[in-house]
């Protein structure tokens, strides 16, 4: 891998922390063993720097290629799309027609806003509630990205936001005048939401949750959330960003919930990896937009709402959904089942098509690392995370299985003799966010 180590080297002169994307640092993997970089990727098949083949089981995309890598149907697309002129000095008709799409399948909402990112979408859905409302605190339950809105709740104390992704998120460069406007609470836990509110209803703008992470939801507890948006006249807005289009064609709130939100977002899967993003929402609150300056240039090119158009004709056609649930669930069965036959505590969770494990060991890190070492000498791209697409077949997952097989067997062995730190060629993964110098 000398082309892509060498990239990495350069590119730590380069772009502070190597990547735009903390999810896709190799050490989050295992520096200097993650090949980091590619040149090619289709279907399920990714191709490093130095032409080294493999199966991509770990991230997808980060959850954005849902379909899989260079999807003909997406592509051809966006190809139309760009033959006919990406940006012009009129608009083009294929935001009007997904606006449309995205309506069609949650008949709870009447418009839709578009921009490219799943941060931005949130900034924009946030700005809406609170210029809807005239109050400025959210309550928030998930990972909501880099925005200050978001990091602001981490102003007072940084561990605010530690149960709910990603420890160390820290909100250096977030206005200290922010303190107080966005207050956290973990998913399932009703009590939390209430005692946010009990501080001071009158000036809670919004509740921003993710409809399903790790678990799904505990009897009640949507309702009740949606009974205090009520309540308290507070915008509940679904961030569907992660789980959008992973248990049906459209919000998970669909498949999962009874309850309708005032507001949804959308990203990742959303455009099988081209840029685009929405926010969609009751006609009432959405129009609040035009209250507040809400504008982007690159929000209007034509890209992102073609392969957005494509994606969910596509997703509607394959049902992807249905592979999802079936080789999620065998997959969490069989870690389960491996861990513990090798001596592991392990604990399997997350949704079938983006499922995930871990150890109950202090040193999960090293064993983290060496899983993907070992994993990377059968050919394959993996992590503790299983981020599942459409271009997955089962010889995939039989593959995948067989070598996490013989993975954990020589997990197991390198615990009985020292460690896996001491048969590690790269180094150990990072459990949470640090800067990597």
């Amino acid at each position: 891998m000398l082309k892509s180590f060498a990239l990495q080297k350069h590119a730590l002169e380069r772009i502070p922390g190597m990547t735009q994307l903390l999810s896709k640092r190799p050490d989050m993997f295992s520096r200097n063993i993650w090949p980091g970089y590619y040149s090619r990727a289709k279907g399920a098949t990714v191709w490093d720097m130095d032409g080294r083949q493999y199966l991509d089981m770990s991230i997808g995309g980060i959850g954005a290629c849902v379909l899989g890598y260079a999807d003909e149907e997406v592509d051809d697309a966006v190809i139309r799309a760009i033959q006919d002129g990406v940006a012009c000095s009129l608009n083009c008709p294929e935001e009007v027609r997904l606006a449309d799409v995205l309506c069609e399948l949650h008949p709870w909402a009447d418009m839709a806003r578009f921009a490219r990112s799943g941060a931005e979408a949130l900034a924009v859905a946030v700005r809406i509630a609170r210029a809807h409302t005239g109050r400025d605190v959210v309550a928030c339950c998930g990972y909501h990205g880099w925005s200050d809105w978001y990091l602001a709740a981490n102003l007072a104390g940084d561990s605010a936001l530690d149960g709910h992704l990603l420890p160390g998120l820290e909100p250096a460069g977030v206005p200290r005048g922010l303190q107080g406007t966005s207050r956290a609470f973990r998913y399932n836990h009703l009590d939390e939401l209430h005692a946010i509110v009990a501080a001071d209803s009158a000036k809670l703008a919004a509740i921003v949750m993710e409809p399903v992470r790790s678990d799904l939801p505990e009897h009640g507890f949507i309702e009740g959330v949606r009974a205090v948006a009520d309540k308290t006249g507070a915008v509940l807005v679904m961030d569907e960003i992660s789980a959008g289009f992973r248990f049906c064609a459209g919000g998970a709130h669909l498949a999962l919930h009874a309850t309708r939100p005032d507001m949804a977002v959308f990203s990742k899967a959303l455009g099988n990896g081209y840029a685009v993003s929405a926010v969609i929402g009751r006609k009432d609150i959405m129009q609040a937009a035009q209250q507040t300056f809400i504008s982007s240039t690159n929000w209007t090119e034509r890209v992102g709402p073609a392969a957005a158009l494509a994606c969910i004709k596509a997703y509607a056609a394959r049902k992807p959904h249905e592979k999802f649930f079936r080789f999620g669930q065998r997959v969490k069965a069989a870690w389960k089942d491996m861990g513990e036959r090798n001596g592991f505590a392990m604990h399997v969770g997350g949704m079938d098509a983006m499922a995930h494990f871990s150890i109950d060991d202090p040193d999960f890190s090293s064993f983290k690392a060496y899983f993907v070492q070992c994993m990377l000498e059968e050919g394959i791209l993996a992590s503790n995370l299983c981020y599942l697409m459409d271009a997955h077949c089962d010889a995939d997952i039989d593959r995948y299985l067989e070598a996490c097989e013989k993975t954990f067997a020589k997990m197991a062995e390198a615990r009985e003799r020292g460690g896996p730190a001491r048969r590690l060629k790269g180094q150990p993964a990072l459990a949470s966010f640090r800067r990597l110098a």
